[in-house]
């Protein structure tokens, strides 16, 4: 019986696949897009998966969807004089998460009697670090998301223009459920974040680096020493830069992708990220970091739906991604009966200066014990990362797969929770008028998620480990009467309108 729904289930996937397939053939055949060639591209003498080679950077185009796997699906219901829309009903349990049941994975089985409607314990999944055909073919009927391109553009945001996609990742077209997308940002100065971030990601990094004025220099050098001096293809692979700047602080000229590309950096020189970070255009002119900004833009780019929020300095638990779509696909409880919408928050940690950063949660628990790994922010601000069954987490046994440890809320002792979390698209954004100096950066976020009434579902074996070095309070002057601007700010002006636009829900505060 097992063996008879493994084959089955892989022949679905089949047949599944070869129309996604046919589709994308036809599409790509007579619907190619404006400005833009699908090419294979050649990588040291091998050749990778097909990517689109874009003819026309100045050509504008518009985020719009290209050539979902949906319509292949949706053709195939068609056969059976069924159909659907083109996108699944959004709710606040499918656009903020998964659904148990879409109504897209009801019409596949009406087609498919033979498929069992308990999809979830149909899967076989033999390695959590892995992901299978049969996952994968479930994933996207589960998720029901739409494929994003990902073209170079040149858009203005309020006071800042943005260059996105100014230098693409080699992955080519990824489809929405097949992967997830850090989020990330930085001024150059923090580059040399990147490698140590990507080596234990292993999946798209969309990555926006605030560049004003003659930062721009140093941050395209910084992108070159990255993709080429390195010894290894994973930036080259995984790693989108974006780059952004107030109209204000223009940079002299804008460096061309298509030019500087094509020669390859002299890696002899010192990383141009290796610097004084006073030293940096963005200090001599006494520029607030713009971070919702970079948030955004770096969020908005992400063509998965998926998509893990974080900064640059917070290095992820090797094997995340797969291991966290296995446990979205087997979609058991609370996942598969939960109503609302939901996160998935990270658990944070620091290390020693000296110390290695831990890639396994048993790792994690002995540097806890022998006091060379603490939660972040011990000693900077506790109540902020002060996660729900923190304690018992850290006590909780390894388990060989990913799973929901505790749905906790943003509410009472954990009012001030500013937690790191894996969500999607449909979620809140950050406030663009708030600046890092002044702190406070992630709470309106936060306090927009409470009013909705989110869960917060906690991942069980799941962790971030910040830079090494254990971070201790010290007193700013001068950002504190910033922070203290940007709190009246907050208080007087933003809240006022959130309660407006979200209203207010008992327990709810920043």
């Amino acid at each position: 019986m097992l063996n008879n729904r493994r084959n089955f289930i892989f022949r679905v996937s089949i047949v599944i696949n070869i129309v996604v397939l046919l589709y994308a053939a036809m599409h790509l055949s007579s619907n190619s897009t404006p400005g833009v060639e699908w090419v294979p591209i050649t990588v040291d003498g091998s050749e990778r998966s097909a990517e689109f080679r874009y003819i026309n950077r100045e050509e504008i185009h518009n985020d719009t969807d290209t050539r979902p796997p949906e319509s292949s699906v949706r053709n195939f219901e068609e056969s059976t004089s069924q159909k659907t829309p083109s996108t699944m009903p959004t709710t606040n349990k499918t656009a903020s998460s998964t659904a148990s049941i879409p109504e897209l994975e009801k019409k596949i089985i009406s087609v498919l009697p033979e498929l069992e409607t308990s999809n979830s314990t149909a899967l076989e999944i033999d390695d959590e670090d892995a992901l299978n055909p049969a996952t994968l073919a479930y994933l996207r009927t589960l998720l029901g998301c739409n494929d994003k391109d990902m073209l170079p553009q040149t858009i203005q945001r309020g006071e800042y223009w943005v260059l996105k996609n100014f230098v693409r990742a080699d992955h080519g077209f990824i489809q929405c459920h097949e992967s997830i997308t850090y989020t990330t940002h930085a001024g150059f100065e923090f580059l040399d974040n990147v490698q140590p971030l990507v080596e234990r990601w292993m999946a798209p990094v969309s990555l926006a680096i605030h560049a004003p004025g003659a930062d721009m220099g140093p941050t395209v050098n910084s992108i070159r020493y990255l993709r080429d001096c390195l010894g290894n293809e994973l930036i080259k692979q995984y790693v989108t830069f974006h780059v952004f700047f107030s109209h204000k602080n223009l940079p002299s000229s804008i460096p061309n992708p298509d030019i500087f590309l094509q020669t390859p950096y002299n890696c002899t020189a010192k990383p141009p990220y290796d610097v004084n970070a006073n030293s940096t255009y963005m200090k001599a002119k006494s520029l607030l970091y713009p971070v919702n900004v970079a948030r955004n833009i770096a969020r908005e780019a992400a063509v998965t739906h998926f998509i893990l929020p974080s900064d640059i300095e917070l290095y992820p638990s090797p094997n995340l991604v797969p291991r966290f779509l296995n446990m979205i696909a087997r979609n058991a409880k609370p996942l598969s009966t939960s109503t609302r919408p939901r996160v998935f928050p990270i658990s944070i940690f620091e290390v020693g200066a000296k110390a290695q950063v831990p890639s396994t949660k048993n790792e994690l628990q002995g540097m806890l014990a022998n006091k060379t790994a603490i939660p972040f922010h011990k000693f900077v601000c506790p109540n902020c990362h002060n996660i729900p069954q923190g304690q018992q987490w850290m006590n909780a046994p390894e388990t060989n797969q990913m799973d929901v440890f505790h749905v906790g809320k943003r509410r009472g002792k954990f009012v001030h929770w500013e937690p790191i979390f894996i969500g999607t698209h449909q979620d809140p954004y950050y406030d663009e008028r708030l600046s890092w100096e002044g702190k406070k950066d992630k709470m309106t976020q936060g306090y927009i998620l409470c009013v909705k009434d989110y869960d917060f579902m906690i991942l069980n074996n799941a962790f971030l480990i910040h830079k090494p070095g254990i971070k201790h309070y010290v007193k700013n002057e001068k950002r504190d009467k910033i922070a203290g601007k940007q709190s009246l700010f907050i208080k007087s002006v933003i809240m006022p309108q959130l309660k407006t636009l979200f209203g207010t829900r008992n327990g709810c505060a920043l």
